[in-house]
């Protein structure tokens, strides 16, 4: 048995997916309930239910919370704390070792199945579930694809794998958690440690969960059948998702400074080129306003030289007077009434 280190001491851990939820749903009477809660069924006989979860196969040190087979239907069941866009690969490994798991136990003791075999070899439909109850702000149903992680988008692409996400935080698919009451004191009692946690050392923050979950009847009976084993799981995933928290955010500043000059270049480059169309499109418009006034101060000279000219012709105003309203000599004054003859 290893151990696992947390702020408030050590506690020894089974394995690194030994958790909570595991520990619910694997009892076979919780198990249905999910599933009745989750396809609207009502099944009654928890014998019917086979259980399957490969305990030793681990993938990217990732065990599947629960797997089982019901009425030719084979359910991998995943409890995250966490986001994982690679759930529908994780699980296209998982499912083939479970098929090749179900293939390995004969029919009978003479008849031994195989792949190759020309007998159809059946198998029970597939089935994947994530039940998400982590910090970040998820839709209470979504779907991720194998398909969504493929580098190429096709057509014709032959496989496909549908992941069904499950947001089951207190507050969140109601309808669900009212049909499955074990599910819905399993929120309760993360909600609670959650906001005990923020105010009290994990160790306490759990403890007090615990013991008033106990005396509400929330999990009443598998808190106090496992009580300690409870508590060393909670302390464990809680720090763990605290400290997965704190490694998010450092990468975040770390990748921030990593990409500040490489962003900042391409955001000047862009911002550069839309500032010079801004400014291009800025003298435009001032030195069309300046021409503007330009053709305007010409057009008026030229509107009152003409009245002036018509003045002096029909003898209503002397040349001299003429020229000295317009600020010009007699001469000047006469060329261009000249030109304007011609």
């Amino acid at each position: 048995m290893t151990e696992h280190v947390t702020r408030e001491g050590v506690f020894p851990r089974r394995d690194f997916k030994d958790t909570l939820f595991r520990l619910i749903f694997r009892e076979k009477k919780n198990l249905l309930s999910l599933y009745n809660a989750v396809n609207n069924t009502n099944y009654t006989n928890p014998d019917d239910l086979e259980i399957v979860t490969l305990e030793n196969a681990i993938y990217m040190d990732m065990k599947n919370d629960v797997a089982f087979v019901l009425y030719d239907e084979l359910h991998l069941y995943e409890h995250q704390s966490t986001p994982n866009p690679n759930m529908p690969l994780r699980d296209l490994f998982y499912i083939s070792r479970e098929y090749e798991k179900l293939l390995a136990i004969p029919e009978s003791d003479f008849l031994q199945r195989s792949v190759y075999s020309t007998r159809k070899q059946e198998i029970p439909a597939p089935v994947f579930m994530v039940f998400y109850n982590g910090l970040k702000n998820e839709p209470e149903y979504s779907t991720m694809k194998l398909s969504d992680l493929y580098r190429k988008k096709n057509a014709l692409a032959g496989l496909e794998l549908v992941v069904h996400m499950f947001n089951i935080n207190l507050g969140m698919n109601r309808e669900l958690l009212e049909r499955c009451k074990i599910l819905s004191d399993y929120a309760k009692y993360v909600d609670r440690v959650r906001k005990y946690a923020i105010l009290l050392p994990i160790k306490d923050a759990v403890e007090r969960a615990v013991l008033e979950c106990i005396g509400e009847g929330i999990l009443a009976d598998i808190l106090t059948r496992c009580r300690r084993e409870v508590v060393q799981m909670s302390i464990f995933e809680f720090d763990a998702e605290r400290e997965w928290a704190i490694i998010r955010r450092d990468e975040r500043l770390t990748a921030k400074e990593e990409l500040r000059d490489e962003v900042e270049a391409e955001v000047r480059a862009k911002f550069k080129e839309e500032v010079r169309d801004e400014v291009k499109a800025e003298v435009r418009n001032e030195i069309k306003v300046e021409v503007r006034d330009e053709v305007k101060a010409e057009v008026t000279e030229e509107v009152a030289l003409s009245q002036m000219f018509r003045l002096v012709r029909k003898n209503l105003l002397s040349e001299e007077v003429a020229a000295a309203e317009l600020n010009m000599t007699v001469q000047e004054f006469l060329d261009k009434m000249q030109t304007s003859e011609s």
